[in-house]
């Protein structure tokens, strides 16, 4: 009878290492958080957590029902999204998650078009460059940029971008200009998430291990360093394409440029795509291709 009683908290708590956030999301005290799991702990002879003045984290009994109680909650959800989308207008709620700067400015402007079109839907966004669990997290909707690693996911190509090689002309007068991957150990790259660039060479694919006195997550940096001369660049069409046309940065290792990338919208194998969450697919679809 009282199965499932503090697990709605207990869960809460796991996924956020907090008593006190889960009660904000939750809606209720932090006392009810804590009686609630203090009794689902009694109930199941198991101490689920470890507690101290600064953190908490599960123990290892605690991670297996986690883990349990996630697919359980995932699975009510799904019932619930299954009853909301017999009905003909898209409503309900749709979670998903992109990367950061790729969802400020191209992804959730669509979004806010598509919940204008259809007001019913609510969407739960978190922009991260993190490569989140969707099934854990339960998220109906991923966006991601560039190769596919998972081949868990069900995965629709939205659009295509390209990675350009290039820097500043008063950069190159300084410099020079590399011709070859070789040479490209020699000038000082400005790094973004990963320090291996990726190329073409005689019809194979071929990285090569850049350094340089920049480091940043954050594409707009890397472009606006590379603007003032600091140094080479890798980065996509959408950052750097207007700078290209009018010489504020000039490609370089053309030869070796990688094709066109995916950017992709992945859900999970087992997840029913359902019709809002396939409708907001084809309007980022359609709006991405064009």
């Amino acid at each position: 009878m009282f199965v499932w009683e503090g697990v709605s908290e207990f869960v809460a708590v796991a996924e956020s290492e907090s008593f006190t956030a889960a009660a904000k999301q939750l809606g209720i005290s932090t006392a009810q958080v804590s009686r609630q799991v203090s009794a689902l702990e009694n109930r199941l002879n198991t101490k689920l957590f470890y507690r101290t003045t600064r953190k908490v984290s599960v123990t290892e009994e605690g991670a297996i029902y986690y883990r349990h109680c996630r697919q359980v909650m995932n699975g009510l959800a799904e019932a619930e999204r299954a009853i909301s989308e017999r009905r003909d207008t898209p409503q309900g709620s749709i979670k998903m998650t992109a990367p950061v700067t790729y969802g400020e400015q191209f992804v959730m402007p669509l979004v806010n078009e598509f919940m204008l079109q259809f007001p019913e839907v609510e969407v739960t966004m978190e922009l991260t460059n993190r490569q989140v669990d969707l099934v854990e997290g339960g998220f109906d909707l991923a966006i991601r940029l560039g190769r596919l690693s998972s081949s868990s996911m069900m995965a629709r190509k939205l659009a295509s971008r390209t990675q350009y090689i290039c820097a500043a002309p008063m950069y190159f007068e300084k410099y020079g200009v590399p011709h070859s991957l070789s040479e490209l150990r020699q000038h000082n790259c400005l790094v973004g998430n990963s320090d291996h660039w990726h190329f073409i060479e005689s019809g194979r694919e071929r990285s090569v291990r850049v350094s340089g006195n920049l480091r940043c997550n954050s594409g707009f940096a890397l472009r606006d360093a590379a603007l003032k001369g600091l140094g080479v660049v890798q980065l996509p069409d959408y950052y750097v394409a207007e700078d290209l046309a009018n010489g504020s940065l000039v490609e370089i290792l053309a030869p070796f440029r990688e094709p066109e990338e995916g950017i992709w919208a992945l859900y999970p194998h087992n997840r029913h795509l359902s019709p809002k969450v396939r409708l907001l697919v084809d309007h980022l679809a359609k709006a991405c291709g064009a």
